[in-house]
């Protein structure tokens, strides 16, 4: 009604054409229904409720997903920094099932516990990451990383945006890999006696620091199996075997020259030892195979089964010649071995051993230089292995195969022994990070000293590199200055000492250039630690940096957390709807 007294006051007003009132009246039309359209759609935002994410999703943004991010980092940081250096504790870790492990390997910790807050997870990977890549300094890399974002939540409360951050410890971490360069020390790989004090540095703080001769003993099976090319020397940790039994002590712990299989030898009419032994590698069964297809024999007599047995026997008899004609006198085998074939290998005086894993074969090539052979008929005298004795020997309850006297063997065996099963577990643990120590210096011919040392010096200098950058950056830089002496500070509170105190001889010593001088736990005050022999590979200290600066980074760039609801289990069976419009449940 309204829109015709208009057009009626505007055809009155203006005396407009008939054609020209047409061109108005549908104008005003137009502008009627996309009124009524805006009308109706602010009417539905305003009426009800737009549902983006799914029900039972949670979110913060902003500073409270930063702190939220940062306090969880910080609190993964916090309970594994007791554990850092020769005087840190161990921890007691329970799962789900009741299993205890004690430990104070960074990687084990943080793996143990079962974390769950996603910032928390990536520290975990942190520690992870750290052990892939060169086996030790997992404890120091998550301190560091969760320094450098305490450090970063102090820039974050004077309104610094964390984008500037994040660039500045980028800066930072870039010239604290060049200043690690310039003050690492190059060494001979092939070094015993300083290789022995990076291995005796790495157990210093784990169960096995009063046995020197572990040491040693990592440092001869790392040299065992290094290959030199033409770019140095290459190391592969796997080629170490390390066979873990219960009993005994730490002291019965030893290098074999070979491998130990954890496997009997199967028959007991078999020879328990062989000395000069050639050994063959087999990856087929010994036995007669199954056909891929249903088969059905009609036997009509007992002459015919007689003679099906024996064609059977026959084929598992000419196998075991074909084992013998080329000469081996020791069988291992990676599949089964029927046990006709065993008998007729207990007369040929053959020691056999079969179910060997795969991973064994394929290091027992190293070892003894044999040829996996997938096909008996291929089997030659070229293709055996030697070894100066096979034998199979009782260790606590169980029986073991010992392959061991190989001429210059390519992979070997330490065999751990303990007084008890979380003994040596940790053990274990603990000869894999030496082990690794010794391969990095290796590969990478660089030490640095321990004690903190290395990063006194990095923030020493990075402080005057900070001087010289424009910017709200040098602020940062400055930040992750402090973040790395979290390492030296967290070694003197281990110890009982003052870190105030601590930290103050050390700044003094290094602004004299004093740049080995670091945190002496059993003298209790700063010292010069390359003198004391305390001395660590340069990847680990570099690996420490890359990790922990780029883990900061990462989590200081999130500001918006979106959780989803964790999905639900169905409560009970489903519900239909029964006679008389009442809901009734079936069972199933």
């Amino acid at each position: 009604m309204f829109l015709g007294f208009l057009e009626v006051l505007i055809a009155s007003v203006f005396k407009v054409p008939p054609v020209a009132k047409i061109y108005i009246a549908r104008v005003l039309s137009r502008w009627n229904r996309n009124r009524g359209a805006r009308g109706r759609l602010s009417a539905e935002l305003t009426g009800q409720q737009v549902i983006i994410l799914k029900e039972g999703t949670s979110r913060s943004r902003g500073r409270d997903a930063q702190k939220a991010n940062i306090v969880a980092a910080k609190i993964i940081a916090e309970s594994i920094k007791t554990s850092l250096g020769p005087k840190g504790m161990d921890k007691m870790l329970v799962d789900g099932f009741g299993d205890v492990t004690i430990t104070n390997d960074g990687a084990t910790i943080l793996d143990e516990m079962e974390v769950q807050h996603p910032a928390a997870k990536m520290m975990v990977e942190v520690a992870k990451t750290q052990d892939d890549e060169v086996g030790d300094g997992t404890t120091t890399s998550v301190v560091v990383a969760g320094e450098l974002l305490k450090r970063a939540e102090d820039l974050l409360d004077q309104d610094l945006h964390p984008t500037v951050i994040v660039d500045g410890y980028r800066i930072a971490s870039e010239k604290a890999l060049e200043i690690l360069d310039q003050i690492a020390i190059k060494v001979d790989p092939t070094d015993k006696a300083m290789l022995k004090k990076i291995a005796t540095v790495s157990l210093a703080s784990k169960l096995l620091a009063e046995y020197e001769q572990i040491a040693e003993l990592a440092v001869n099976a790392v040299l065992q199996v290094a290959e030199k090319t033409e770019e140095g020397y290459r190391v592969d940790i796997d080629d170490i075997k390390v066979e873990k039994k219960p009993g005994e002590s730490l002291l019965d712990t030893v290098l074999i020259k070979g491998i130990v299989l954890d496997k009997e030898v199967v028959h007991p009419g078999m020879p328990k030892r062989i000395e000069e032994a050639k050994i063959a590698l087999v990856d087929s069964p010994l036995e007669v195979e199954k056909t891929e297809f249903d088969a059905k024999i009609n036997i009509e007599n007992p002459e015919q089964m007689k003679s099906f047995l024996d064609e059977e026997e026959k084929m598992l008899k000419d196998m075991v010649e074909k084992v013998a004609s080329a000469g081996a006198n020791v069988l291992l085998c990676e599949k089964g071995i029927d046990d006709v074939a065993q008998h007729y290998l207990a007369k040929k005086g053959i020691l056999a051993v079969r179910r060997v894993k795969q991973s064994d074969i394929e290091k027992l090539v190293k070892a003894t230089g044999a040829k996996i052979v997938s096909n008996l008929d291929d089997l030659k005298a070229g293709d055996l292995g030697k070894a100066a004795l096979v034998e199979e020997r009782k260790i606590g309850d169980d029986k073991m195969t010992f392959v061991e006297g190989a001429k210059n063997p390519k992979a070997v065996t330490i065999l751990v022994r303990g007084g008890s099963e979380r003994l040596v577990d940790e053990a274990e643990r603990s000869i894999h990070d030496a082990l690794c120590v010794v391969r990095d210096v290796v590969r990478d011919p660089r030490i640095v000293g321990g004690g903190g040392a290395p990063e006194a010096e990095i923030a020493k200098q990075l402080r005057g590199f900070a001087q010289k950058q424009e910017g709200k950056e040098q602020l940062a830089v400055l930040a992750f200055a402090s973040g790395l002496e979290a390492v030296p500070v967290a070694l003197a509170e281990n110890a009982g000492l003052d870190p105030i105190d601590i930290m103050v001889q050390l700044r003094a010593a290094h602004e004299k250039g004093q740049t080995w001088y670091g945190v002496d736990v059993f003298e209790g005050k700063a010292a010069d630690l390359k003198e004391k022999g305390v001395l660590e590979p340069h990847g680990v200290k570099m690996q420490v940096i890359k990790s922990a600066s780029e883990a900061a980074g990462m989590i200081l760039k999130i500001d918006d957390v979106i959780a989803s609801a964790k999905s639900k289990d169905s409560p009970g069976p489903p519900k239909h709807d029964g006679e008389g419009g009442e809901e009734g449940a079936s069972e199933y």
